[in-house]
Parts: C-alpha cells; structure tokens; sequence
C-alpha cells in the first residue's frame, strides 16, 4: 500500500526576507544588466541559486573573484564588518539583501558592544549567518551550539553579558540551550524579542501540527538550509518519519510503505513550485486526496533598498 493522501503545512515555504533576497538579485539584473556579483548563495536553495546563474548572476565566497566596478550583493545571511569594508575599499557597487532580521541581531550587537558588553551567540558553527553576526565586533562573542558547549564559556566578566542567536534554529533545542545560560549566567541580558524569526517558528509550529496527522513528514529543502533541517528533525522528534528533498526526484516510493498518510512541507528557501512539482508526483504515486491544513497566513513584506525600487 502506497501514499493515499497528501497533507501540505500552512505556512510553508518562502518568507518574507527570502522573497526579497531573491527580488533584489532579480530587480538588479533587470537594471543594470548581467553579470551580476552576489557573495555567497543568496538563499540555502539550489534550484533558486541555478535560477538566477541562469539569468547572470554570478555566486562567489571571496571578493577577489569580484572584478572592479561591479555590482555586488550581500546575501541573505548577512556578512561582517570586514566584507563590508573590503567592499566598500573596493569600490565595488553594493545592495545589501541581508534579511532585516539579522540586520537587528547586528545592530544589536554592535550597540551593546559599545557600551561594554560581551556576548553568548547560540547558532551553528561555520553557517553563514552566523559567520556574519560573529564578524560584527572584533572580540567577546563566545559561540555555543549545544548544552555541553554552555559549561566552557569564560567570559572576562559576568556584569555585562548578552545572549544572541541564529535565526533559523530549533526554538525547542534553544530554549533548553538558553535554560542553561541562564542557569550559569542569571543576570544575562535577552533581547526584547527573541532571535528566532517570525517565519521559522511559524513553520515548526506548522510541523508539530501536521505531523501528529500523518506517516510520513516530507520537507522540500536543500541540504546546507538550516531552517529546513531543523524542520525535517522536528517531524521525526514528534514520531513521523521524515526526509528531506532537494526536489520531486528524490522521493522514494519505498517511504511511503504501510504509511499512506504524508505530510509536506518546505523551508523558508523553497519555492512553492517545487512542493507542486511533490504534490504531482505523489498523486502519481496513488494520492487521491491533496489538502491544506488550516494555519496562519503570512502578510510580512520587506521594502527593496533604494536605487532597486520600482515606480509605483
């Protein structure tokens, strides 16, 4: 017995940082012309990386392979001071697609800093973003990616301390990180607001819904997209089987044995055309009954940075 029906997350897939990520690269092609530089994979998705290379967009890690007067922008995660100054020197022509998200995490960061402050950051060691928060101040930052890690912070002193994270991470494996920071360090400062953002939390909480309904949880997602791991383990956390895919051409028709129920969803760096692309292909696979789950709609929309704006 195969798939018998098809429960799709609400919300699942794009965010509102992503969208205009994505917007800025496009809207950038449209108005100056190939090539256009972006350092580092504007978003954690292949198909939507092999998109924009196909309409001239170029994906470097070092700005050396940047060449003079070029236009250049920063992705989605966020980068450090010294790729921003490095690229100002340069004189390079820069649109920032860092999602206003992260933009707060350094703003905070560079404000507390200032007035004496060192930092906890929870986040996943060597992922961009995190790269990007850690390159915000030259030292006090002492990176945490698990309980154990809490035990081995130092700091010079414990007067002003702050805790920051990575917005795409498990608000679950947070919390019990951020329990023992606290436990260790009671005075700790937290933002006003967690780090965590809107769109991941909405798509956990959207997974811990579905998968309590299904078999089989399927996460669209490509393999370096934090948000989207953490997404396919929360499923499997929660008693579902789960896998993650980049595209339809992953799935695997032994999956779906003695478990017709299959939930599905995508990270934040999805486009929906590849969850539809899913859909088709467990509907060959035996699906007869495709549905939404109710869930919250989004209505989050970010402005374009200026010089990228279109007329109204």
């Amino acid at each position: 017995m195969g798939v018998d029906s098809v429960l799709l997350a609400e919300p699942r897939g794009f965010c509102a940082g992503v969208d205009r990520a994505i917007e800025i690269v496009e809207q950038a092609l449209t108005k100056f012309g190939p090539p256009i530089y972006v350092r580092h994979e504007i978003v954690h998705n292949n198909f939507v990386v092999d998109a924009l290379k196909k309409k001239g967009a170029v994906f470097v890690e070092d700005l050396n392979e940047v060449p003079p007067g070029a236009t250049l922008i920063f992705s989605a995660h966020g980068v450090s001071r010294s790729v921003q100054q490095e690229a100002q020197t340069r004189g390079f022509s820069i649109f920032d697609a860092t999602c206003p998200l992260v933009t707060k995490v350094h703003v905070e960061v560079a404000k507390l800093h200032k007035e004496g402050y060192e930092f906890i950051m929870i986040g996943h060691k060597g992922h961009p973003e995190v790269e990007g928060t850690l390159g915000q101040i030259n030292s006090g930052i002492h990176l945490v990616e698990t309980v154990a890690d809490v035990a081995g912070v130092k700091p010079s002193q414990t007067e002003y301390l702050a805790v920051v994270t990575q917005t795409t991470l498990s608000t679950d494996d947070t919390a019990e990180i951020l329990a023992h920071v606290k436990k260790k360090f009671p005075s700790i400062r937290q933002p006003k607001q967690q780090d965590i953002c809107y769109a991941t939390q909405n798509r956990q909480d959207a997974v811990k819904l579905l998968s309590g309904q299904v078999d089989v949880v399927i996460v669209v997602g490509s393999p370096a997209s934090s948000n989207s791991n953490r997404l396919r383990e929360l499923a499997q956390r929660m008693g579902a089987d789960s896998h993650m895919i980049d595209n339809a051409s992953e799935l695997q028709a032994h999956w779906f044995e003695k478990k017709p129920r299959v939930g599905l969803t995508a990270g934040a760096s999805a486009p929906e055309v590849l969850v539809q692309e899913v859909v088709a292909r467990l509907r060959e696979m035996g699906a007869v009954s495709v549905r939404k789950m109710n869930g919250l709609q989004e209505h989050t929309k970010y402005p374009l940075p200026k010089g990228l704006r279109m007329p109204v």
